[in-house]
């Protein structure tokens, strides 16, 4: 069994003296691992760094095997990610949550795309924020947890849309909220694509993502804890604001 793809390395960690076990997210075969000989040697280490951009090649003798890895660097983000606190927080949190969200082996081409752009914008400041604002919104709807945010859940109005239900994910009107509106989660512009996109508004927007991945997503998976990358991420940005 045997396959080659161009993938986003997520984890890395020692086997044994000399090898690691990498995983990486690609295109055709979703979040897979396998080993690296040599993985922690002087030539290899340096390009296992998470975040990195590899062209892979697996092989094991049956499918279900955790199989081995051999590995080619295509472009590496450390240095970009390293000059940077809080571009290094975003890179950490993408790569955490994907390894904590996806399904071994299950191919999502659509969100490694999204995934693959985004840790190409990490040079970008002035990008980043809103770019990671909608990738977490593409990761909930990838992984089934997509937010319905075109109408009220209540009326079926497109006005005045200021919050989103806890529970369903829907959007709700200003009215339509009355004595519920302390319960219910904020609805910034930018969440609907609208408005300026300030930095304000993507703080608000991340509550509402990061309330959808620890209620619903992480629950899902076990009441598992999301990872603290995420959180560390959030407090970074928003200690700029």
């Amino acid at each position: 069994m045997e396959w080659r793809d161009e993938g986003i390395l997520l984890s890395t960690r020692r086997h044994g003296e000399t090898s690691a076990i990498i995983e990486v997210f690609t295109p055709e075969h979703g979040r897979h691992a396998g080993v690296v000989r040599g993985g922690t040697s002087r030539k290899i280490a340096p390009i296992l760094q998470p975040g990195a951009q590899l062209d892979v090649a697996w092989r094991a003798r049956l499918e279900d095997h955790i199989g081995s890895f051999q590995v080619e660097p295509v472009r590496s983000r450390a240095a970009v990610a390293l000059s940077d606190r809080l571009a290094l927080a975003g890179l950490n949190a993408v790569t955490a949550l994907l390894a904590f969200c996806l399904p071994e082996r299950e191919p999502h081409p659509r969100l490694y795309q999204r995934s693959e752009q985004l840790l190409d914008l990490l040079d970008q400041a002035e990008l980043w924020p809103l770019a990671y604002l909608r990738w977490e919104m593409c990761l909930l709807e990838e992984m089934g947890y997509a937010l319905e945010l075109e109408a009220c859940a209540v009326t079926g109005t497109q006005d005045d849309l200021v919050y989103v239900s806890p529970k369903s994910g829907r959007a709700v009107s200003r009215a339509a909220a009355g004595v519920w509106a302390d319960r219910l989660l904020p609805l910034p512009d930018v969440l609907r694509g609208q408005g300026d996109a300030d930095n304000d508004q993507i703080a608000q927007g991340l509550v509402t993502t990061g309330y959808f991945l620890t209620a619903h997503l992480a629950q899902d998976l076990g009441n598992k804890p999301l990872p603290e990358a995420r959180g560390r991420f959030v407090e970074a940005f928003t200690r700029q604001l």
